[in-house]
């Protein structure tokens, strides 16, 4: 029998590799600024669009990052105009600015030790096949 490759919903192949995609890591800049533009405007839903022109950042980035990141940002219900809004979680809005900043960058340590040890994982498995491979050559 031949296996077969099955695509998941939607057709997207990378939505199989979402658990190695880093949320926090690279993206503190960015997280920071909505998270910015979230407390200037606390008890408000805002829409990726709006945070988007706030921040200067494209929208797209912005919807990815709010829906990336469910432990900084909740996704309210709709009110039937078609626009999601988002607000700060409450456990963010409590922590205020400076815990909502280490709360990211407490995220971005972890995918940092985490790469690490992905990449030191590869360097190691290489060293073993390095090693398994040069007594047969010599």
């Amino acid at each position: 029998m031949i296996p077969v490759f099955i695509a998941p919903a939607g057709g997207n192949v990378g939505s199989y590799f979402t658990a190695w995609r880093f949320r926090f890591r690279g993206k503190t800049a960015r997280l920071s600024a909505i998270v910015e533009r979230f407390q200037e405007t606390p008890n408000k839903g805002l829409g990726a669009a709006t945070i988007a022109r706030a921040c200067g950042l494209s929208t797209v980035d912005v919807a990815r990052l709010l829906n990336a990141t469910p432990e900084l940002f909740v996704k309210l219900p709709g009110r039937g105009d078609g626009i999601t809004r988002y607000r700060l979680a409450s456990s963010v809005a409590a922590r205020g600015e400076d815990g909502a900043a280490e709360l990211i960058r407490r995220g971005e340590r972890r995918e940092t030790i985490l790469y690490a040890a992905l990449v030191t994982l590869a360097l190691l498995l290489a060293a073993v096949v390095v090693m398994a491979v040069l007594p047969g050559v010599l």
